[in-house]
């Protein structure tokens, strides 16, 4: 049985398609329009789908998945493997909701802490009660090489470059090294706060450039760029029937 399970994020739109509980491939769409929808499901045709947008997407798009499949959006009104004990549910992001329920499924009764890497960083912390606390947003990569460029009167927007130096000497391994260095290190500044105040626990980092900044960190930790959408998979068999 197929699965199409879609991720709207800030950045980009992509789609991942299950053959049972098995990822088969990822599929990044070029915008919202309907037409690329309707593609995808004429191909792939899949039994059931799931939506998880952080956007204002083209409405249409529900209504054709709900006619041509099981479809479920993702929202504070999904049935989940986890609770969420927070004072505003219905304020968390569709893809913390996805990434809370893949810690859940994967890795049942530990302390979770699941980092997303994407237009912003993600932590998501999921205590082996299965209960969702919260955790903290900062910005992501690519938004903080811009916002350095935007907010200020000379400096360049730089892009990645994975060999650049701790110490900068120039005005663009600067710039890397503040980036990329500060990401690797607020990320293990979280990790080592929670290990300290939690046993039994477990880190997940998924998303953009996850496999690079897992690499430097101290910890054993668990990366898949496919996280959420294993999330979202589970999301659809609970909520699909």
């Amino acid at each position: 049985m197929k699965t199409i399970c879609f991720d709207f994020g800030n950045s980009r739109l992509k789609a991942a398609v299950f053959n049972n509980a098995e990822f088969v491939e990822e599929i990044i769409l070029p915008n919202d329009e309907l037409s690329n929808i309707e593609r995808i499901i004429t191909i792939h045709q899949p039994q059931k789908t799931i939506l998880s947008s952080v956007i204002s997407h083209n409405p249409a798009i529900e209504n054709f998945l709900e006619e041509y499949s099981l479809f479920h959006k993702l929202s504070h009104l999904t049935k989940t493997n986890f609770t969420s004990p927070v004072g505003k549910p219905e304020t968390i992001g569709a893809d913390r909701l996805a990434l809370a329920a893949a810690a859940v499924h994967f890795f049942p009764n530990k302390n979770n802490l699941v980092i997303g890497l994407g237009t912003c960083i993600t932590y998501n912390f999921i205590n082996q009660y299965h209960q969702f606390i919260g955790g903290s947003i900062s910005p992501g990569m690519d938004m903080r090489f811009k916002a350095m460029h935007v907010f200020t009167a000379k400096l360049p927007e730089a892009k990645a470059e994975w060999n650049f130096p701790l110490i900068g000497y120039d005005t663009k391994t600067n710039l890397q090294s503040g980036v990329l260095a500060g990401i690797s290190f607020e990320i293990q500044g979280f990790i080592d706060a929670y290990a300290e105040k939690y046993s039994n626990f477990n880190v997940v980092l998924t998303g953009g450039y996850c496999s690079y900044f897992a690499t430097r960190l101290k910890n054993k930790i668990f990366a898949d760029y496919n996280f959420l959408f294993k999330g979202l998979y589970a999301l659809s068999e609970t909520n699909n029937g």
